[in-house]
Formats: structure tokens, C-alpha cells, sequence
């Protein structure tokens, strides 16, 4: 069971996203990380809004979370679970992780020399019940050759990425690409609106006896 006093235990990060639990390190908030079982990437949309398919993904994997940190010995009343996920809206067509290196290819195509948006849905499942934050940034991208995707592809770095596409590794690497709005949120958490409610959940939480 969770140790007393044990914040890295008391913030479960239900993602095997290296990048989710960077973003979280950044802001000096430790999660221990456990890995939801749900590849997003077998399951369709159907006719549903952007925003509602980015959260209904975020409460599967929270709740998939929930299940293996109980069946892990990770919950308790202090726990808190932590689970999110993205996509990219491209004229109302929802993108998410590309399935292979062709549709990695085809999806990097449809987004240059045009904008999308990328919505990122995040739930903090705790005793209390649970929060969502529901976050989107307008991406804008240039002109970007087939060789400079191509070159891209062989990296093999697209994979696991809603959109088949890393905002901060493309703008190093010069690629014309701008955002409006909170970067994070294109990264895979929006944690500039959930920083404050994540330590206000810490700091309310329960102890154990």
C-alpha cells in the first residue's frame, strides 16, 4: 500500500507517455506512472465532437488507470489518478496517433499549409469524485517539403503522437510551425490550468491513519 507522506505515490500518472511525465516533472510534481492498457489507436470515433472524443478517452484511460493501480496496490484515500488525451481537429476530422509510418506520412500531409486544433482532455479521479480540464490551442503550420517529411519519418520519433507530431521538436527543428495558445496542451497536458488544481487536490487530500 501507499506510504504516508509518499507524494510520488499519492499522484498516479495513468500514461506511459515519457512526455506527460516530463511536462509534470517540469512543474516539480513527482507521479508514479502506470500504464492504462488502452491503445486509442484501435478504437473509432464515429460521429462524435472533437472535444467529446478527447474526453471520453481521457475517463477510459482513467478508469483503466484506476483499475491497474488497484490491482498494483496503488490507491488508497490519498490517491489521485491522473489520465489524458489528445487529438487534433482538422476541419471537424479527428486525428489521433497515427497507426503506421503511411499514415503518419498521409496525416503530416493534410496538416501542412493550414491550421487544426489540438485538444488535449485531462481528469483528476480522487476520493472526492473527480476534475477535468478540457484545453485546445490553434496550431498553425507552413509550407513543409516532402523531403523534410520524409526525412522526418525515418526518425521514427511521430510514433505514439496525436497529429504524428511533436510541437517543440518541430519548431527546433525548423519547421514553420506556431501555436496560439498553451504549448503543453499540444504536449499532451495543459499545465497551466492543471498545476493549480492538481496541488489544490494534493494539499486537500486525505491522509492515511
Amino acid at each position: 500500500m501507499l506510504a504516508q507522506g509518499d507524494d510520488c505515490a499519492r499522484l498516479v500518472l495513468a500514461s506511459s507517455s515519457p512526455r506527460r511525465k516530463r511536462l509534470l516533472a517540469e512543474r516539480q510534481l513527482r507521479a508514479h506512472v502506470i500504464d492504462p492498457g488502452v491503445d486509442d489507436g484501435q478504437l473509432a470515433p464515429g460521429n462524435v465532437r472533437p472535444r467529446d472524443w478527447a474526453a471520453a478517452l481521457a475517463h477510459l484511460k482513467a478508469q483503466a488507470g484506476t483499475a491497474a493501480a488497484l490491482a498494483s496496490g496503488l490507491t488508497g484515500p490519498a490517491t489521485i489518478v491522473l489520465s489524458a488525451d489528445t487529438v487534433v481537429d482538422k476541419d471537424g476530422q479527428i486525428i489521433g496517433q497515427p497507426k503506421d509510418i503511411d499514415d503518419a506520412r498521409r496525416i503530416l500531409k493534410l496538416l501542412r499549409n493550414g491550421s487544426h486544433r489540438v485538444i488535449t482532455a485531462a481528469v483528476l479521479v480522487h476520493a472526492a469524485g473527480a476534475d477535468w480540464v478540457v484545453d485546445e490551442v490553434t496550431v498553425e503550420v507552413g509550407d513543409i517539403t516532402d523531403d523534410a517529411i520524409e526525412t522526418y519519418l525515418a526518425t521514427g520519433t511521430w510514433r505514439g503522437k496525436a497529429g504524428a507530431y511533436n510541437l517543440v521538436e518541430r519548431i527546433e527543428a525548423g519547421w514553420p510551425v506556431r501555436h496560439l495558445g498553451d504549448p503543453t496542451t499540444v504536449m499532451g497536458l495543459p499545465m497551466d490550468r492543471l498545476t493549480p488544481l492538481i496541488h489544490r487536490r494534493l494539499a486537500n487530500a486525505p491522509w492515511f491513519a
